[in-house]
């Protein structure tokens, strides 16, 4: 279902302030407004009390976009209908596949065209971005519904560390209104070379307010040594990453793996993208005679576009903690479909076969989304056939080999909620080490570590 725009009333557009500024700029505001508005007509207005978000964005589309003067919103690092609308105008501008995603090709463009109109793309503007909330800025929408209190975006940038800029801003949804006062957000923006926010790393960790949740957003593959990873994962109850973006999505896996190794709270949101899959799995064997029949399964099949395997190896995991099977042997497949074939034993000791299949498509808003999956047994007696697939890819090579008519079949209906800003969205409601996806992670960095090194 798609989240409906809250009209946005803007307290303060973007604001450039010096670092020692930024809590005085931002309280300000709170005084202008205090509990009878600013005397102008404004309403009065206040900030939310529940929690804080930090965004580590290394990718700059939302910032080129602003530059040539098509995006309007704050540079959040947040994706949401607004940044979409932004691309699918650069992109039918330039005669690029219109797509409203910011692909490679596009980004390449995005530099292009920056740096024909002011230089290089990560260099100074003569003009700076300024947030016109004129055009209604559709903020961040699905996190905007859930009232953050304070928002902290680091854009780091390459070339020449000449210090850390910082901006403040504040809007409030109106749909948030309560009597006559405003429930507002406060941004504040960073950038600087990844140096630089090194250096400010206390002060970034010191804007995190008292005793709210705190969640760190880290749009890249995580690095458990870089320092300031380390800094403001050590204050925040929650690390969340997507490894749907990973560029190695194999080794990101494992980084993750050591971050919860080292107790750290981590929330992966492609994790919820194969809750629907875990879901009708676990339903094919609620019959007692297909639960008890459950230990037959001995063959594994996952089918998943090809670019990311994230998604099924975190299914393989979760499907292996579940069964107790021990990863013991990884074989890889040169060719279109990269196979990957994996064998565990089970408790009995009997032998366990799955095969991981990259099937070529078109790309797909989120790569290296689930396709189809079957689970079958070598003893044809035993009920557990269970084919599970996509309800755009589809069922036919799961049926395969014959016996398909003995077999249960589920379909995984097409879902619309699997943006990251949904799932980051629903994730910021909650705290905390999650058991299910460490227990199924620590599998899945099993089944990796015995890969053949490349």
């Amino acid at each position: 279902m798609a989240i409906q725009s809250p009209p946005i009333f803007s307290l303060q557009e973007p604001k450039d302030v010096s670092l020692g500024e930024i809590e005085a700029e931002l309280n300000k505001i709170w005084q202008s407004y205090g509990t009878t508005g600013n005397g102008e007509g404004s309403p009065a207005a206040t900030r939310a009390a529940t929690f804080s978000l930090i965004v580590y964005e290394p990718e700059e589309t939302q910032l080129l976009l602003a530059k040539l003067n098509i995006y309007h919103g704050p540079i959040d690092g947040i994706p949401g209908p607004q940044t979409e609308a932004a691309l699918r105008e650069f992109q039918k501008k330039y005669d690029l596949p219109v797509s409203g995603i910011a692909t490679p090709e596009t980004r390449a463009k995005l530099r292009e065209a920056v740096a024909q109109q002011h230089g290089p793309a990560n260099g100074d503007s003569d003009t700076p971005y300024s947030w016109d909330s004129s055009r209604n800025p559709k903020i961040a929408d699905a996190i905007a519904l859930r009232n953050p209190c304070r928002i902290i975006t680091l854009c780091p940038v390459v070339g020449d560390d000449d210090g850390v800029t910082a901006q403040v801003s504040a809007y409030c949804p109106i749909q948030k209104q309560s009597a006559t006062t405003l429930i507002c957000c406060e941004y504040i923006t960073f950038t600087g070379t990844a140096a630089g926010l090194e250096r400010v790393a206390g002060m970034i960790a010191a804007l995190l307010i008292g005793d709210l949740p705190k969640f760190l957003w880290w749009k890249t593959t995580p690095d458990p040594h870089n320092p300031l990873f380390k800094r403001l994962a050590s204050v925040c109850n929650s690390v969340i990453v997507d490894s749907s973006g990973f560029n190695a999505p194999e080794f990101g896996l494992l980084r993750v793996q050591e971050l919860v190794e080292a107790g750290i709270p981590i929330a992966d949101l492609n994790w919820r993208r194969i809750s629907a899959w875990q879901e009708l799995t676990a339903e094919a064997f609620d019959p007692p005679q297909r639960r008890a029949a459950l230990s037959e399964v001995d063959r594994v099949t996952i089918d998943y576009e090809k670019g990311n395997p994230a998604q099924a190896l975190l299914f393989l995991g979760w499907l292996a903690s579940r069964l107790h099977w021990h990863p013991c042997e990884f074989e890889q497949e040169p060719g279109d479909y990269e196979i990957k074939r994996i064998r565990f034993t089970a408790q009995d000791q009997r032998q366990v076969e799955a095969e991981l299949a990259a099937i070529p498509t078109d790309a797909g808003e989120i790569p290296g989304d689930l396709i189809a999956l079957r689970l079958n047994s070598t003893n044809p007696e035993a009920d557990c056939c269970t084919v599970v697939c996509s309800e755009t890819g589809g069922c036919m090579r799961m049926e395969v080999g014959g016996g398909a008519q003995a077999c249960r079949f589920q379909q995984v209906s097409s879902l619309a909620d699997q943006k990251a800003e949904i799932l980051l969205s629903q994730q910021l409601q909650r705290v905390g080490h999650e058991a299910l996806y460490e227990e199924s992670l620590a599998v899945t960095a099993q089944i990796l570590r015995l890969a053949p090194q490349n």
